[in-house]
């Protein structure tokens, strides 16, 4: 009876929720947060619709762009797109937000680029060899590559962007320090002036080798570039902070320029004429930041590009409108609920396995979502190729088994129904953003929650920044994210490695990680990946939630547009050309 009520609760707020508001999707192709909004206009809480994927498999085109809204109709020169705020740190590997990503995507473009395989293809580089011992990575750079002040960039800027990184003062996630080149920690450490393993070979022809093979090197070496007539004329051994007041004003390599940034309204872009691979195509792109509702940014064609949960609701509305042209995508991203492993009581791990088993994510990430989602329990999304099931436990809803994973733990049910251990409660103080799908996750969680014993204390904040703040700040048992975009399987797990998140520490896991960049053959390294799975799925240093499917419709008008879920709208943004 109990189950019952909950269920019936439970369907009837979701519907409350969903029919109450006008749901928006988020453009951004590099997501931080976990809001994945989605629209459903259902009808009965008696009959729920069962959980189905959306039948649109393949691009449709759009049917009848005479219903385009004049706003878009008047744009000739102009492509806009909606992104939640970023912070304005628009220097390559010091962004301080995922969005800053998305905005560096359209001011930069890396040596080596990412096709929607998750295969490398020349970028800023015409080409690149790999010595037979695989230590040895040569870049030849294109002829004529210019910054956009019209600068040279030669292999000269490269040296300096490698070098750059490996700076002691330097305190960002670095993947290029983590490949090992030859000579670099004796930089780091100061011991040279200079690091031994890269070698300028001339203008155009840069060669770097390593201490060990990597796989993921030729497209972490291969990344974006920073000009070392900008960025290094003020650099000085051991001090970095001096790039802060470079990032409103960067000197670029992209498609577009940055013209200006008005916090909380948007990035505005303008042509790069210097583009090695020619002007684009339409001369401004703006990314449109101020805090909306993008189906009512979309329908009245004040942005061209949106996504959306690939729900049946949603495919149905979108089609309606006549004027986009809709494209399936399954995310390269995965969501997770990150635990603050340095608090006491999420140190054991059955209580981590508890707090899974206990909360019914079926019902939050896909039933809720009308089959727009999949369940996660590993790090690495479906349509990468080390994404496996096998000997993974799915961890169902089960309070009866997360009541005996806690009773294990010595968590006794309290006079008031909270477990108590030690004088203390058990409490999950949970941080999320302000969003229709936060709102689903609260009410199922404070019930499966309260029927195990566990208080649940909900918080939610109305932007992403002041939420990671708070983090960051570690005032938080539990708070809900996505990755950004990741094209190999390292990016997804690169985070449980040496100690990177706090409070969980497993050499086991270190070493199948450097094992798995010691090879390049993917049938090795998908082994490889798959025993990393096992343990993280075992351990749970997070709690592993969902794989999102969207739906990413796009003014109809808009010819040149290649989705690619592994690198973003930058990709293709510079052959976008308004028709």
């Amino acid at each position: 009876m109990k189950k019952q009520r909950y269920i019936a609760f439970v369907l009837l707020l979701i519907l409350s929720l969903l029919m109450a508001a006008c749901s928006s999707g988020s453009s951004a192709n590099e997501p931080a947060d976990s809001s994945d909004p989605g629209s459903s206009n259902e009808t009965s809480a008696e009959t729920p619709s069962e959980p189905q994927a959306a039948a649109l498999t393949e691009r449709l085109a759009a049917s009848d762009l005479s219903k385009l809204p004049d706003r878009a109709k008047q744009r000739d020169d102009t492509i806009i797109v909606s992104l939640v705020n970023p912070s304005g740190a628009f220097t390559p590997y010091f962004t301080q937000v995922g969005y800053d990503g998305n905005v560096n995507s359209v001011l930069y473009t890396p040596l080596v680029k990412v096709d929607p395989n998750g295969l490398p293809v020349p970028g800023l580089a015409e080409r690149w060899e790999i010595s037979e011992d695989g230590l040895t990575y040569t870049y030849y750079l294109r002829e004529g590559l210019k910054y956009s002040d019209g600068s040279p960039m030669t292999a000269e800027d490269v040296a300096f962007t490698w070098t750059l990184l490996h700076d002691p003062s330097y305190d960002g996630i670095n993947t290029v320090v983590e490949s090992r080149i030859v000579g670099g920690q004796d930089y780091k450490d100061g011991k040279a002036d200079a690091i031994e393993g890269i070698q300028v070979i001339d203008e155009r022809t840069i060669s770097v080798t390593l201490e060990e093979t990597n796989a993921t090197a030729l497209t972490v070496l291969g990344g974006q570039i920073l000009s070392k007539a900008y960025y290094g004329k003020d650099y000085t051994f051991g001090n970095l902070d001096y790039i802060k007041d470079l990032h409103a004003n960067p000197i670029t390599n992209g498609p577009y320029k940055l013209e200006r940034f008005i916090p909380g309204q948007e990035v505005r872009f303008v042509a790069n004429e210097h583009y090695v691979f020619g002007k684009p195509k339409t001369e401004y792109f703006i990314y449109k930041t101020s805090e909306g509702d993008t189906w009512q940014f979309v329908e009245t064609g004040e942005v061209d590009y949106g996504s959306f949960t690939a729900t049946e609701d949603n495919l149905e509305r979108l089609t309606g409108l006549g004027f986009l042209d809709l494209i399936p995508s399954t995310a390269s991203n995965y969501g997770y609920n990150q635990l603050n492993l340095e608090r006491d009581h999420l140190q054991d791990k059955r209580v981590r396995q508890a707090l899974t088993y206990g909360l019914d994510r079926q019902l939050i990430y896909v039933e809720a979502r009308q089959g727009a989602g999949q369940l996660a329990n590993i790090p690495s999304s479906p349509i990468l190729w080390s994404y496996t099931e096998e000997d993974i436990n799915p961890y169902p809803y089960d309070p009866e088994k997360a009541k005996e994973l806690l009773d294990e733990a010595g968590w006794v049910v309290g006079a008031d129904g909270i477990r108590e251990k030690d004088g203390q409660k058990l409490r999950i103080n949970y941080l999320g953003s302000k969003s229709e799908s936060t709102d689903i996750f609260i009410a199922v969680a404070s019930e499966n929650y309260a029927e195990i014993g566990v208080d649940f204390v909900p918080e939610q904040f109305p932007d992403f920044n002041t939420l990671s703040a708070k983090v960051r700040n570690g005032d938080y048992d539990m708070a809900s994210f996505s990755t950004t975009i990741i094209s190999d399987p390292s990016q997804g797990v690169f985070r449980f490695t040496k100690g990177q998140t706090p409070g969980y520490d497993n050499p086991v896991i270190d070493d199948l990680y450097a094992k798995s960049l010691a090879t390049s053959d993917i049938e090795e390294r998908k082994a490889i990946y798959h025993e990393m799975f096992k343990i993280l799925n075992d351990e749970l240093p997070v709690m592993f939630t969902s794989y999102s499917k969207q739906i990413v419709a796009i003014n109809g008008r808009i010819g040149g547009f290649e989705l690619n879920p592994l690198s973003g709208i930058g990709f293709s943004l510079a052959d976008w050309e308004l028709k």
